[in-house]
């Protein structure tokens, strides 16, 4: 697999570290404490929590700290690149070559699956080809010895420690033996990478072997997808993301993930179907996204779009995942837009977020990456300046700021 350049574990991870007080997590941390005795502690929390003393000590005994894993969380990246960019590489032939030939493969998995959960094939083998490769790249190294690692780490401790005693319980309950779990450096495990307390919450025997099995077992990956998916409002029957046409007038301000409006709606204002056709102009609500500005690529992104952002919350991320469910579906390659769309770099966007500061909006970190709220100050000041208002970032802006 041509690795992701962030784990999709990172945005979960976040959400659940902020859960947890920063003080009581401080103290679970190992600062000034030998590795090993840190993880006595472990030991005695895990017994506390119903973990049996054998299966404590088959996962831990004799795990030991492993710099490199808390090196690559301090250097982690982030997605930098367009949509177009991103989509091109990880959408390739392969991919889609390999996902057709698998929903042959197993179409009668994704029969029962779709009959169960509501959820279609192509979108689930949408996330198993970005994450794994279909399977092919679930990580080499141990996974108890990398979260293990992040939790003794004092930089995230309320974030892995919970899920270091999560990959215990899926010991404790038989679906993996210890130098079973391995995975990537950030604790994910399965062909679609799930975290240790997702595995937990949302795993599924599906091949009625009596153990959840989301490494070997594709079934089990697949419907625990599916699982995960439903649980997070995936909605039966609905759409999730439809390329289309848009005029080169109308109200960009509308644009933007947070408005929806219906079919109707979107057709009255000159949006049609990609190739040219007329929306069905019904009640189906959906919002206008533009993943590189009103000249880029458009789309219609419905309420099931929402889903692929829970998955991951990179806008470049889930458009490209659910963009791909579209491909294996039968979609044809995205439009590249109605012209060139040149990208600002990764200074280019610092600056341009410095200057969004001075103007008295909030961009989140001054990080050099296109996030939510930078989006949302473009837009502000798009609107403030009387420009097209379609949230993306253009040298027209910056030059206008400077």
């Amino acid at each position: 697999m041509r690795k992701l350049n962030v784990p999709r574990a990172i945005a979960a991870l976040l959400f659940i570290g902020a859960l947890t007080m920063a003080g009581a997590a401080a103290a679970q941390c190992g600062r000034g404490v030998p590795f090993e005795r840190w993880l006595d502690g472990v030991k005695r929390e895990a017994a506390a929590a119903g973990i049996s003393g054998s299966t404590i000590a088959r996962a831990l005994d004799g795990v030991t700290f492993d710099q490199s894993v808390v090196n690559a969380d301090r250097r982690q990246g982030v997605f930098s690149q367009s949509f177009l960019e991103f989509s091109d590489r990880m959408v390739a032939q392969y991919r889609l070559n390999q996902g057709a030939k698998l929903l042959r493969q197993y179409s009668s998995t994704f029969a029962r699956i779709e009959q169960r959960y509501g959820v279609p094939g192509p979108v689930i083998a949408s996330f198993w080809g970005l994450e794994t490769d279909f399977g092919a790249n679930i990580g080499k190294g141990s996974t108890l010895r990398a979260l293990a690692s992040l939790a003794y780490d004092c930089r995230r401790p309320e974030v892995f420690r919970p899920q270091l005693l999560s990959a215990l319980r899926i010991v404790d309950r038989g679906d993996l033996q210890p130098h079973e779990m391995i995975g990537p450096w950030a604790g994910e495990l399965g062909q679609t990478q799930f975290l240790p307390s997702h595995y937990v919450e949302y795993g599924v025997d599906f091949d009625g072997d009596g153990r959840r099995d989301l490494l070997r077992s594709a079934p089990d990956a697949l419907a625990s997808t599916a699982n995960y998916l439903a649980a997070h409002g995936w909605r039966r029957g609905e759409p999730w993301l439809e390329e289309v046409r848009v005029p080169e007038r109308m109200p960009w301000e509308q644009a933007d993930l947070s408005i929806m409006h219906p079919r109707s709606q979107w057709a009255r204002w000159g949006v049609r179907r990609a190739n040219g056709t007329p929306l069905s102009a019904d009640g189906m609500p959906a919002a206008l996204l533009l993943p590189m500005g009103r000249n880029g690529p458009a789309f219609l992104a419905y309420r099931n779009f929402a889903v692929y952002l829970d998955w991951n919350s990179s806008l470049v991320y889930a458009t490209t995942a659910a963009y791909f469910a579209t491909r294996l579906a039968g979609a044809p390659r995205v439009s590249r837009g109605r012209g060139e769309v040149r990208p600002l770099g990764f200074n280019e966007t610092r600056e341009l977020q410095q200057l969004l500061q001075r103007q008295g909006l909030s961009v989140g970190k001054v990080d050099g990456i296109i996030g939510e709220q930078t989006r949302a100050a473009v837009k502000a000041m798009q609107i403030r300046l009387g420009l097209a208002a379609d949230s993306y970032p253009t040298r027209e802006l910056l030059q206008r700021l400077r």
